[in-house]
């Protein structure tokens, strides 16, 4: 069959990848075309487009760059009309994809979202053009299933979260090989997980950095992404105690002590591997302004929203500081408060659903496309 598939961020770059090995085990015939990345690509298909050239983060942004998001649909629905696949494989990406999902429904085609758009976070309200748009829903996080199926009546399939596979399926890391390529020493790791886009980047990474000079017996190390050159992290280093790795996040938290983490899915990675963390997240003021007023949310992380309390403390906006980060990071480097998270991280796991998210959805498109 042929498989259109749109992720527009580098998560779903990674989760969209594993569908498709996915697929490609349930559907020996699978045909791909694809918006996405670099982990996509490697799968096979076409590439399409590569999402660093989609991700607009915040309401300005998204303004100062209408009119490209506005010639990439139109683009894009044009691309699909020519390739006329068998199904639309929507990866998160909401903004875009619900742009998408409601045209190619009126169009005919199948339309199945992987990955839920978080409208129990805010814009609630699309659920009508999710129930309206869209013929199958594939959530990840165990309180989504109730959220769609109690409060909405919309019926969903809960398929456990891609991040285990991701993370159980990763290649073995070598510590003293990984320390030696990237000329580390023996002393215990500080990661540093600023994000993916330059816009968060600028407004993270001089911030995390500022507690470096206070912890001499640590080493920093800053995961770079994908998407960015090393030029671009340069300006914000200015201690001989950072060191830069890139596309090696997974290698890196596997080896770490503690963790400074944008706010995003990187918060769930890190606790996926047990690393005690500290989350941050300082976005532009103006958009921060418009989003705590519609967001009702009682934490920002996705560790605290499944477990449902306060496993890692989130600093936000003014709090997200030189001052409180060194408490915060003084605080998990602690042994007896390092005891209770890796409880709290164990109980998230179990929450989770296990094992097999990318073969379960794989499965469950295929049959339900075969019907």
């Amino acid at each position: 069959m042929k498989y259109y598939i749109i992720a527009g961020e580098a998560s779903g770059d990674l989760h969209a990848s594993n569908l498709m090995k996915s697929l490609k085990k349930t559907d020996p015939e699978a045909e791909f075309r694809f918006w996405g990345g670099d982990l996509m690509q490697d799968v096979g298909g076409t590439l399409v487009k590569h999402y660093r050239d989609l991700a607009f983060m915040g309401f300005m942004e998204v303004l100062m760059n209408l009119k490209t998001i506005l010639n990439n649909i139109k683009f894009c629905k044009a691309d699909i009309t020519k390739y006329q696949p068998d199904v639309l494989i929507f990866v998160d990406y909401p903004g875009f994809n619900m742009r998408i999902a409601k045209w190619a429904k009126e169009e005919g085609f199948k339309t199945h979202y992987y990955i839920s758009p978080q409208i129990w976070a805010w814009k609630e309200n699309r659920i009508k053009a999710i129930k309206r748009d869209i013929d199958e829903m594939y959530v990840i996080l165990p309180f989504e299933k109730d959220f769609y199926e109690q409060k909405h009546q919309f019926p969903v399939h809960f398929v456990g979260h891609p991040l285990i596979d991701a993370i159980a399926n990763r290649e073995q890391v070598y510590p003293e090989e990984f320390r030696k390529e990237n000329k580390l020493d023996d002393r215990p790791i500080i990661a540093i997980l600023p994000g993916s886009r330059k816009q968060e980047i600028t407004k993270m990474l001089s911030v995390m950095l500022s507690v470096v000079d206070e912890y001499e017996s640590y080493q920093f190390v800053i995961a770079g992404a994908p998407s960015q050159e090393y030029e671009f992290y340069q300006q914000f280093i200015g201690s001989a105690n950072v060191h830069f790795v890139t596309n090696k996040t997974y290698d890196l938290l596997s080896l770490a002590e503690a963790a400074l983490v944008t706010s995003g899915t990187a918060t769930l990675e890190t606790a996926l591997f047990k690393v005690p963390e500290v989350v941050c997240y300082k976005g532009n003021w103006f958009s921060y302004q418009i989003a705590k007023r519609i967001i009702t949310l009682k934490y920002i992380s996705l560790v605290n929203l499944i477990m449902d309390k306060p496993v890692v403390t989130e600093l936000i906006q003014n709090d997200f500081n030189t001052k409180r980060l060194k408490q915060e990071l003084d605080r998990i480097l602690d042994p007896e408060h390092r005891k209770q998270v890796f409880l709290d991280y164990y109980e998230l796991e179990k929450q989770l659903g296990g094992k097999g998210a990318s073969l379960k959805t794989a499965k469950l498109i295929f049959n339900k496309l075969s019907d």
